[in-house]
């Protein structure tokens, strides 16, 4: 099969398109032929020797999502047919023209989705649902805050914020991206071109969804009220964080949660997965929530598709097509 492959670390010059051996299903899995994959900030960290796949994974071929059809089904697979549309996460190697899944992580693509719409649910959707639901455990009426609107896992976090009956407010250096992030579901949009978001609240939040990392720790700490969450998905702008008052954790009953997907142990997969699955997934497919997909690469395109994510131009989500 076809595979996307970094032959070493460095810029986009080290991608390449190979053949590689095709994965074969084990116990408990299917392998799924692949239409079209997500690409997301782990993938160019990844290319750049940052962030290597998790034991059992391939070391050389990226992608954390897939959307496809079920090929073969492992022993001991019930469930699923071959020919049944999936999409669902995986630690790597979900940019290839086949990958080998674990059965019990896989989710069904709704009828109303492409294969491209598919491939961009997996882990936006499901990062952001576990980012505000599960661990930020926002409840109606609550004040969000989520920086960087733009990016395709912040893209769905404004319109299940908003899902989940909170007011929502959204950081961008690009306002255009603010204007894009309105119909999705934010109540406020703040040019952090001009001024300091910090400066621009005039009430404190609830929770605050970060990329950023430690640069920003401090002055995240500052906006939340009193028992917010403070919920840590990258580290965009570095992980050192400068001077933190730990005594405003403390006085204002505040929770620093720290959450990645990629490494996670597989139980925890299924469990997530399985939430999601019923309390989100009918929400997609009757069009309540949407994946935003900013653009669309062949998957020979893949470099091209890599410069467009640094540039930080796009809205939404950049998915691969075979």
């Amino acid at each position: 099969m076809r595979a996307i492959v970094y032959t070493g670390a460095g810029g986009p010059e080290v991608i390449a398109v190979r053949e590689v051996p095709d994965p074969v299903a084990g116990p408990g899995q299917v392998v799924v032929r692949v239409r079209a994959a997500g690409l997301n900030r782990a993938d160019l960290i990844q290319r750049r020797g940052g962030y290597p796949a998790p034991p059992g994974w391939p070391a050389d071929i990226p992608g954390l999502e897939y959307a496809g059809v079920v090929e073969t089904l492992g022993e001991g697979v019930t469930g699923l047919v071959p020919g049944s549309r999936v999409m669902g996460l995986v630690g790597g190697g979900g940019q290839a023209e086949r990958v080998a899944v674990p059965a019990a992580e896989v989710l069904p693509v709704p009828e109303r989705l492409t294969d491209a719409e598919a491939a961009a649910v997996p882990e936006a959707f499901l990062t952001a649902y576990d980012a505000l639901a599960v661990r930020a455990r926002v409840t109606p009426g609550e004040r969000v805050l989520i920086h960087a609107v733009g990016s395709g896992v912040s893209t769905v976090a404004v319109q299940l914020a908003k899902w989940l009956g909170a007011t929502v407010i959204g950081t961008s250096r690009t306002p255009a991206k603010l204007i894009a992030a309105g119909p999705l579901g934010l109540d406020e949009g703040i040019d952090t071109s001009t001024r300091g978001f910090a400066e621009a609240l005039d009430t404190p939040v609830d929770v605050v969804i970060d990329f950023f990392g430690g640069p920003s720790l401090a002055e995240n700490l500052s906006v939340l009220r009193s028992k917010g969450r403070l919920i840590l998905l990258g580290t965009m702008q570095g992980p050192k964080a400068a001077e933190v008052d730990v005594g405003r954790i403390l006085r204002g009953r505040l929770e620093v949660i720290g959450s990645v997907m990629r490494s996670r142990p597989p139980a925890e997969r299924v469990t997530l997965v399985e939430a999601f699955r019923a309390g989100v997934l009918p929400a997609i497919a009757a069009g309540t929530l949407s994946p935003v997909i900013g653009a669309t690469f062949a998957m020979a395109e893949v470099a091209r598709a890599h410069e467009a994510m640094e540039s930080n131009r796009i809205f939404g989500k950049i998915v691969l097509q075979w």
